[in-house]
C-alpha cells in the first residue's frame, strides 16, 4: 500500500516531530488494504507510534484499540476471502456456459484469414494491412507471429 509505505518511511527518519503517529480517515482503509494489519501495527510500536481512526474510536495505543484493530483485520480478511471465492465461482460458472473472459476480438476470423493471405503473398506489407482494417500495427504483427508459431508447432509433429 503505498500511502502506508511512505507513511512508514517518515516514521523511520523522523520526519515526523510533533505526534508520532499514524492518523487514517477510517480503520477499515488501513486494514483492508494492507495485507498483513497486524504487521503495520507492530512497525508503528516499534516506531513508537500508534494509530488513530478519525471514524471510528480507535488507538492502538491502548489494548482495547489493539483489540478492535485485530478484530477489523479479521473481518477484512474474511471478506477479502469470500470476495474471491465468489470470483472464482463465478469464472467457474461462466465457463461451464461455455463464456470466456477478456475482451472480443477486433478481427473475425474471415478477417484474420485475409491479412495472413495478403501478407505473406507479398501484396501488402503489415502496416498496410492494419490500416486497411483500422486495427494497430501492433495486432497485426500478434497475428503474424501467432500464425508463425502455428506453422512451426505443425512441422515440428
Amino acid at each position: 500500500m503505498f500511502f502506508a509505505g511512505r507513511a512508514f518511511l517518515a516514521l523511520r527518519s523522523g520526519q515526523t516531530k510533533a505526534a508520532l503517529g499514524l492518523l487514517a480517515f477510517a480503520a477499515i482503509f488501513l486494514v483492508a488494504f494492507a495485507r498483513e494489519p497486524t504487521k503495520i501495527m507492530e512497525r508503528l510500536a516499534e516506531a513508537k507510534a500508534g494509530f488513530r481512526s478519525l471514524t471510528e474510536a480507535i488507538d492502538t495505543t491502548t489494548p482495547a484499540g489493539r483489540m478492535m484493530m485485530q478484530i477489523i483485520g479479521a473481518f477484512a480478511e474474511f471478506e477479502c476471502a469470500m470476495l474471491r471465492e465468489r470470483t472464482k465461482a463465478g469464472l467457474e460458472a461462466a465457463r461451464r456456459d461455455g463464456r470466456i473472459g477478456g475482451r472480443r476480438p477486433k478481427l473475425t476470423p474471415q478477417q484474420q484469414a485475409e491479412i495472413l493471405r495478403m501478407v505473406s503473398k507479398g501484396n501488402k506489407t503489415a502496416a498496410d494491412a492494419a490500416r486497411l482494417f483500422a486495427v494497430h500495427p501492433a495486432t497485426v504483427s500478434r497475428l503474424l507471429s501467432q500464425a508463425r508459431a502455428r506453422a512451426t508447432l505443425r512441422h515440428a509433429k
